[in-house]
């Protein structure tokens, strides 16, 4: 349920409809827009209590929120919520770029590819210490060495950085270490991880499973949010299907639902999303266009001879480089500016 009230009510009421809600035992949360103030309650509500605050001095309507996930809802929080990490901001109107290699391999490669990534014009660093595989025994990562190796890649080039956190027990060291935490899509409903991420106190980008619904996708964001984290990012990364040309099918319907349903940014993973090189570009600019507010792309500079086995999917830096050129003109055109000002083309 939230309570809605004028931007002009004085505080004093304010805080006489939180401290009646609170007397309840319930949780209060508040998001303050352009016009009005909405106070959510997380909790079971009474109908004595709603119709005790309808009646309340400063409150303009009283409304039931009938989804099962209260604090990634819309309705709960009109505004689109912005994410402010060191200066790069992520939802709303601006647009980022994550791009890096599938997994770390190496202080060279990781430092190399950041300094790509960087001069194309990218925000953060992408890269994965610890790997989880179809198969096990397929490379797994480099594990905590490869958080070191990417951290200092990413502040020696001016980057953010983000990891994927495959366990709670190591939630607490990829915190120590990247900016932004991943959770992969075999672990959006790791209600453990999700618990722990809650109060991790770094930004979350959460993946969407390969066969989650909208509606499971924001259940598994409320676990984060519901701790208390309230910095998470949706990432569409493409769903199974009966089609086996594509590795998965990326859902661009998915963006602009997600963000009707939510207030949360939403993120485009093509390179999953489709598993094949030549369609990364064409996917981005789509996804793009639908509205996504930032791309994780995956880019090696040797991407047939990575260790991870999913160089197909990855650009070469040239590639990563003429895709941002374009998205510079595109992103102006569907209501998009980059996060951070662009560099100059590189001469990769």
């Amino acid at each position: 349920m939230i309570v809605i009230t004028s931007n002009q009510t004085p505080q004093e009421q304010v805080n006489d409809i939180i401290a009646v809600i609170e007397k309840e035992g319930l949780q209060v949360h508040l998001s303050r827009g352009a016009d009005h103030t909405v106070i959510g309650l997380i909790g079971g509500v009474t109908p004595k209590l709603a119709e005790h605050l309808r009646q309340m001095k400063g409150v303009d309507n009283v409304v039931k929120i009938s989804k099962s996930y209260k604090l990634a809802s819309r309705d709960f929080h009109p505004e689109d919520t912005i994410i402010d990490i060191n200066g790069v901001k992520i939802g709303g109107e601006n647009l980022v770029i994550m791009g890096g290699p599938c997994a770390v391999e190496s202080p060279e490669q990781i430092d190399e590819i950041a300094r790509l990534v960087k001069a194309s014009g990218g925000q953060v660093l992408r890269g994965g210490a610890f790997k989880p595989r179809t198969g096990p025994y397929s490379f797994q990562g480099v594990g905590v060495e490869g958080l070191t190796m990417m951290a200092e890649a990413g502040k020696r080039h001016g980057l953010l950085t983000i990891t994927e956190v495959m366990t709670p027990e190591y939630v607490d060291i990829c915190a120590e270490h990247a900016d932004i935490l991943q959770v992969g899509t075999r672990n959006m409903q790791n209600f453990d991880l999700l618990r722990k991420l809650g109060t991790c106190g770094r930004p979350v980008l959460l993946k969407r499973g390969f066969s989650a619904t909208y509606d499971e996708l924001l259940n598994a964001a409320e676990y984060i949010l519901a701790g208390g984290n309230r910095d998470v990012m949706l990432c569409e990364r493409g769903i199974r299907t009966f089609e086996t040309y594509t590795r998965n099918t990326l859902d661009l319907s998915a963006i602009p639902a997600l963000q009707s349903l939510s207030h949360l940014p939403v993120i485009s993973d093509p390179s999953h999303g489709t598993g094949r090189r030549e369609l990364v570009a064409p996917m981005a600019k789509a996804s793009v266009a639908a509205g996504a507010n930032g791309l994780i792309i995956e880019m090696h500079t040797d991407p047939d001879n990575s260790m991870t086995g999913d160089g197909v999917q990855s650009l070469f830096p040239e590639q990563f480089d003429d895709l941002l050129r374009d998205l510079e003109k595109l992103a102006p055109l569907v209501g998009r500016k980059f996060s951070d000002s662009l560099q100059p083309a590189a001469v990769l």
